[in-house]
């Protein structure tokens, strides 16, 4: 290979390394703002209260985030978060990153969020997407920036999923942003005729299988 392939090709794999750094961050950026828009509009009780058998709920998948952003952009590069996280204390109760108790306003970990994502906001710009990081929870436990940030969205996009069921089963807004959420406009009959329809046809499903099980697999 020639001294200009050689520099051509470090060139462009430059060119394709920051590409797909920006591509990530962008749609992380997305997942958060996404994630936050869940909350808006709420009253403090449905901010808060647990909607599964598991008690998940808004506003502590807000705080479980802060903590993944925090570890996986601070503590796995030897970039600390520089404020304390009370719920990762040796003493703090199992699983209090999953809620938010009465005394913690919901501005409190919402902002705290918001300063956890510029801190991996100022990791991902300082460093390039190969850099090294240690997982020591992982099986191969070590990383570039970009497994990293591949981790954190999809841990982000995730929970911004848990995020929109939770507050459609609410008030029925769902859709990543104000912008996007429209379908609901259909109104109510519409959506309960569906609901119906959807039903009728899972019961059946059922009801046909229990009488000749050999055709379900």
């Amino acid at each position: 290979m020639t001294v200009w392939s050689e520099r051509s090709a470090r060139h462009t794999e430059g060119m394709v390394d920051a590409f797909a750094k920006e591509y990530l961050h962008s749609d992380l950026r997305d997942a958060r703002q996404a994630l936050l828009w869940k909350l808006d509009g709420l009253s403090e009780y449905d901010a808060r209260r647990p909607m599964t058998i598991t008690g998940t709920n808004l506003l502590g998948l807000v705080k479980h985030l802060t903590m993944t952003e925090a570890l996986y952009f601070g503590e796995v590069f030897g970039r600390a978060f520089p404020e304390d996280l009370p719920w990762t204390a040796a003493d703090a109760e199992l699983d209090a990153d999953t809620w938010a108790t009465e005394t913690e306003s919901r501005s409190e970990v919402i902002d705290r969020y918001s300063r956890v994502c510029a801190h991996s906001d100022n990791t991902i710009a300082d460093l390039s997407i190969d850099t090294a990081g240690h997982v020591a929870h992982w099986p191969r436990p070590e990383v570039m920036l970009f497994n990293v940030m591949v981790h954190v969205l999809s841990e982000t996009l995730r929970h911004a999923g848990h995020a929109d069921i939770l507050r459609e089963q609410i008030d029925g807004a769902v859709g990543a942003d104000p912008m996007t959420a429209t379908f609901l406009e259909r109104g109510q009959d519409y959506w309960a005729t569906r609901h119906a329809k959807i039903e009728r046809a899972a019961r059946n499903a059922d009801t046909a299988a229990q009488q000749n099980p050999r055709t379900t697999g």
